[in-house]
């Protein structure tokens, strides 16, 4: 029998690499995904910025750039709570190791030895 969302939302997680799998498996929709690399690489722009300028009264521009795309993505096209908000260190995480999947052409290998949505 599938599991379902709500019973996929009340696991608990104790380690990062139990965690990666549901983590992915929040984000299959590719417009999600580049949402998220648009804020992931937002925060990174945002944080160059700072760090050059000495201007951290905008450091509130990484929290916006980067759950901003990310909650649009969730809440508009996967249509699922963001893991953010019960995982909130493993999905800051999750961002990045995503992002980095992404760039050393891995996401794709992980995301094929998903279960599918229909299971």
């Amino acid at each position: 029998m599938a599991e379902t969302t709500s019973a996929k939302n009340r696991q608990k997680f104790t380690t990062f690499a139990e965690f990666y799998p549901y983590y992915l498996s929040e984000h299959q929709l590719p417009a999600c995904r580049v949402l998220h690399y648009i804020g992931s690489s937002l925060v990174l722009t945002v944080l160059a910025f700072l760090l050059v300028s000495g201007q951290w009264q905008w450091w509130w521009l990484l929290l916006v750039a980067g759950y901003g795309c990310a909650w649009v993505g969730h809440f508009f096209i996967e249509h699922n709570r963001p893991a953010t908000f019960r995982y909130p260190f493993y999905s800051l995480a999750g961002d990045w190791v995503m992002f980095k999947d992404m760039l050393t052409g891995q996401l794709g290998s992980k995301l094929a030895q998903l279960p599918s949505r229909e299971e």
